[in-house]
C-alpha cells in the first residue's frame, strides 16, 4: 500500500423524504477518502450541521441524526479539517463542502484579509465560501471562483432550494449525479449511489454549474474549459473498486494495469515464479489482471485483519509502521518455499513495501518479485491535500532530476529500488503503459505525479 493520503468525499440528496440515513449511508460508503473528519448538513427552515473528529460509523449518534432534519442535504468525509461549513449570508443560509487544493490560497487568503473580511481556521474551503458570498448570487459567485482560484475542486453547495454541485474546468475531481426512488443524488464516486439502490446518471462535466431540487438536474452554467485533467491517482489507488469515474470502471481499470505489468514480464523473457499475489488492499485488482495475463497461480500471502482500523492521526512514521503490521500478517502455509511476484499500486517512501518483502523473505518466500501498477512518483502533488516533499519520494532519492527519459534510466531506477527494499526484481509500468491501460486520452489526465507538468499551465 502506497500510503497516499487522498483529499475528500462528498455526497449530496434531494429527496421527498427525511434524507439524513441517507446522507449518512452515502458519507460512509466514501470512507476511504477521508478518515478523520466527517460531517453532514441538512436544511428544514434552516440549515442544521453536525461535524465531527473522527469516521462516520463511530461518530455519528442518535441525537444528531434526529437533529438533521430535512428532505435534502450534504455530507463530508475529510482528512484535514470539519466540512460542511454553514454560513449566513446575504444569499441566505449556506452550507459549503469542497474536494481539492488550491494552490494560490495564501494569496487569496491575504487579498480577503485586506478587504477587512477574517477567517476562522484559514481552511481552503472559507476561501471558496468568501469569494461566493461577496457575489450576487451563487452562479455568478462560483464564477468568480472559476476566474480567482487556481487549483482543484469539487464543490457542493447547500441553500434554501436545492443543492449547487460544481466541479472545476479541468476535472480533477470526481463528482458523479444519481437517481432514482424519488431522490436525486451527486457523489464523489459512484458506489455510494450504487449502494443507496440509484441508478448512476452521468459524471457532472468540468466547468459544469448544476443544481438539484425536486425537479432533478438542471445545468446554470457551462464555463470554458481548456482541457481535462483528471486525476490519474483515481483508478489506480483512491476510488474503490467498485466505482466507475468518468466513464472508466475502476476494476477494470487496475486489471489492464496489471496485465500490463504481465506483458512487459513476458516481452522481456517472462519469471519462472509459483504465485502472483496482492498488497491489500490496493493491489488485488492489479494482481489479478497479472494472473489474467500471465497464468500465474493467484494468492493471497496477507490477512487483511478488519478490525485493527483506526479513528485517530497516527503522526510517526514508527507508529503508521506498527499499524500497517497489525493489518496484514503473513499466511505463512502460502509463502513457504515459494517464488512470489508481489503487486502493489505504487511506492511512496518505498517503507512500507520493503516491510513486506522483508515479512515473506522471514517466512521462508525463496524469491519476491515487485510489481508496480504506478510509474515511480517523481512530483509532489499540487492537487491534493496530501502534498508531499521530493525528498519522501523514493525514486526521486535515484533521479534528482525528477525526469526518466529512456527505457535504460528506468531499468537502473528498478534495480536500485530492488537493492533498497531487498526485493529480487521491481518493475513498474513505464508512464506510457500507465495511460495506455487506463484507456483515456493523455490530454485528459493530470499525471502532475509523474511528469511534472501542471495542467493549468499545460494548453
Amino acid at each position: 500500500m502506497a500510503f497516499v493520503q487522498e483529499n475528500c468525499g462528498l455526497f449530496g440528496i434531494y429527496g421527498d423524504r427525511e434524507c439524513v440515513s441517507e446522507i449518512y449511508a452515502g458519507i460512509d460508503f466514501l470512507q476511504h477518502r477521508g478518515q478523520e473528519y466527517c460531517g453532514i448538513a441538512t436544511y428544514a427552515a434552516g440549515i442544521h450541521l453536525v461535524t465531527h473528529y473522527g469516521k462516520v460509523g463511530n461518530s455519528f449518534n442518535d441525537y444528531d441524526l434526529n437533529f438533521l432534519k430535512g428532505s435534502f442535504g450534504i455530507g463530508h468525509v475529510s482528512l484535514r479539517e470539519r466540512q460542511p461549513l454553514a454560513y449566513q449570508s446575504r444569499l441566505g443560509e449556506i452550507a459549503l463542502g469542497f474536494s481539492g487544493n488550491i494552490l494560490n490560497a495564501d494569496e487569496l487568503i491575504e487579498e480577503i484579509k485586506n478587504q477587512g473580511k477574517s477567517f476562522q481556521q484559514g481552511y481552503h474551503i472559507e476561501v471558496i465560501a468568501k469569494i461566493i458570498m461577496a457575489e450576487a448570487d451563487v452562479v455568478s459567485g462560483i464564477r468568480r471562483v472559476a476566474e480567482e482560484v487556481r487549483g482543484a475542486y469539487s464543490l457542493l453547495i447547500l441553500t434554501e432550494t436545492g443543492i449547487y454541485a460544481v466541479r472545476d474546468v479541468y476535472g480533477f475531481r470526481p463528482l458523479i449525479l444519481g437517481c432514482g426512488g424519488g431522490r436525486y443524488a451527486v457523489s464523489s464516486e459512484s458506489r455510494a449511489l450504487q449502494n443507496l439502490d440509484m441508478e448512476v446518471v452521468r459524471d457532472v462535466l468540468p466547468g459544469e454549474i448544476l443544481f438539484i431540487n425536486a425537479q432533478g438536474f438542471r445545468t446554470m452554467a457551462q464555463l470554458p474549459s481548456s482541457r481535462r485533467a483528471h486525476c490519474a491517482f483515481e483508478w489506480a489507488y483512491t476510488a474503490s473498486v467498485d466505482s466507475v469515474i468518468d466513464g472508466v470502471f475502476v476494476q477494470e481499470a487496475r486489471n489492464r494495469l496489471g496485465q500490463s505489468l504481465a506483458e512487459r514480464d513476458l516481452r522481456e523473457g517472462g519469471l519462472e515464479v509459483d504465485i502472483v499475489a496482492p498488497v491489500p488492499m490496493s493491489g488485488i485488482g492489479h494482481a489479478l489482471g497479472y494472473h489474467q495475463r500471465s497464468g500465474v497461480t493467484y494468492q493471497e500471502v496477507f490477512l487483511y485483519n478488519r478490525y485493527a482500523d483506526r479513528s485517530y492521526t497516527l503522526s510517526t512514521q514508527f507508529a503508521r509502521e506498527r499499524m500497517a503490521k497489525r493489518k496484514l500478517s503473513v499466511l505463512r502455509y502460502a509463502v513457504r518455499d515459494r517464488r512470489i511476484v508481489l503487486v502493489d499500486d505504487s511506492i511512496v517512501r518505498g517503507t512500507q513495501i520493503s516491510n513486506k518483502v522483508r515479512e515473506l523473505k522471514q517466512a521462508g518466500a525463496r524469491e519476491v518479485h515487485v510489481r508496480v501498477a504506478c510509474p515511480p512518483l517523481m512530483y509532489p502533488c499540487d492537487y491534493g491535500i496530501s502534498t508531499r516533499s521530493y525528498e519522501e519520494l523514493s525514486a526521486r532519492r535515484h533521479i534528482p532530476a525528477g525526469d526518466i527519459t529512456a527505457t535504460e534510466e528506468l531499468r537502473e531506477l528498478e534495480a536500485w529500488i530492488a537493492g533498497q527494499i531487498e526485493a529480487t526484481s521491481v518493475k513498474y509500468n513505464s508512464l506510457e503503459d500507465f495511460v495506455a491501460a487506463l484507456g483515456l486520452p493523455r490530454h485528459d489526465l493530470c499525471l502532475k505525479c509523474w511528469d511534472g507538468r501542471l495542467p493549468h499551465e499545460c494548453r
